[in-house]
């Protein structure tokens, strides 16, 4: 999928680009695989804002994306590859030869006709499903499993690719695209293939009302607020404000570590993907 750039016919217009989404096939989304999305501008069940400047933007509907993959030894065919405004990759429609429709990641390189299959015993190639003890190593991997069953939570973004580095036991290291390794059991599921749409960090948005139209608000400096909403705002004048950048809870915005350390995944990372010094730093 390449990028098409616009005539600069006026200053919004000059440094925008968009996707040519020469990959999709179809402009409507299969009606039995979609939900309504039920806007909340960032609040949460309680009504409070959880994540700010967020609201408003082009109403979506929600493509149901069939993660686990767990519909094995039955070939599908990709009937077409759609356009996802919820994701930044695009995703490929699968009939089922027993009748059933279900939505896929679509990865680089699969196009109408191809034929993908799940499960243990397939060939690994782009688009099917393997349990990580089937994989052969040192193919390139995405939406990937950490608990078996669980269904794909790892690299789902456009152009993401992960690779399968060895296998030592009941674990396999998988080298993520951040350049972190970390330990998945065998028995979790991937698919083959890097994701599609890799030009997509190229785009330029250009100006800011292709950001309304993705629901993002404009969005205020610390500084620029009263020191009764954040804690860089106030002073006479313009300052800096006197710490390091933070949220207005004084959550560290830059380079603090603000991950759990009592999280139960921390003890299965290999190297971390943060240098210290320009060495990586093993756990």
């Amino acid at each position: 999928m390449g990028i098409r750039n616009y005539k600069p016919t006026s200053p919004g217009r000059r440094y925008s680009s968009v996707n040519d989404f020469a990959e999709v096939t179809r402009s409507r989304p299969e009606k039995s695989l979609i939900r309504r999305i039920k806007k909340n501008g960032g609040r949460n069940h309680s009504g409070k804002i959880t994540a700010r400047f967020r609201g408003g933007g082009a109403r979506r509907i929600y493509r149901i994306i069939d993660f686990k993959r767990n519909k094995d030894n039955i070939p599908a065919r990709v009937a077409a590859v759609e356009y996802d405004p919820n994701r930044s990759c695009c995703i490929a429609l699968l009939h089922y030869a027993d009748g059933e429709k279900r939505y896929i990641l679509a990865p680089q390189g699969l196009t109408v006709g191809d034929t993908v299959e799940n499960g243990p015993r397939v060939e690994p190639k782009v688009g099917n499903c393997m349990p990580l003890a089937a994989i052969p190593t040192g193919l390139e991997i995405h939406n990937i499993e950490m608990k078996q069953g669980q269904g794909g939570k790892l690299v789902r973004s456009a152009g993401a690719v992960a690779t399968l580095a060895a296998r030592e036991g009941k674990w396999a290291h998988i080298i993520m695209p951040s350049g972190e390794i970390r330990m998945i059991p065998v028995a979790c599921r991937a698919t083959i293939g890097q994701l599609g749409n890799v030009d997509h960090q190229h785009v330029h948005i250009g100006k800011a009302g292709r950001k309304r139209h993705m629901g993002r608000r404009p969005h205020v400096r610390g500084k620029a607020m009263n020191p009764v909403a954040h804690p860089l705002g106030g002073g006479e004048g313009r300052s800096n404000g006197g710490r390091h950048p933070c949220s207005p809870t004084g959550v560290p915005a830059k380079g603090g570590k603000t991950r759990n350390r009592r999280k139960n995944s921390n003890k299965r990372i290999i190297r971390r993907r943060k240098t210290a010094r320009g060495i990586q730093v093993a756990i």
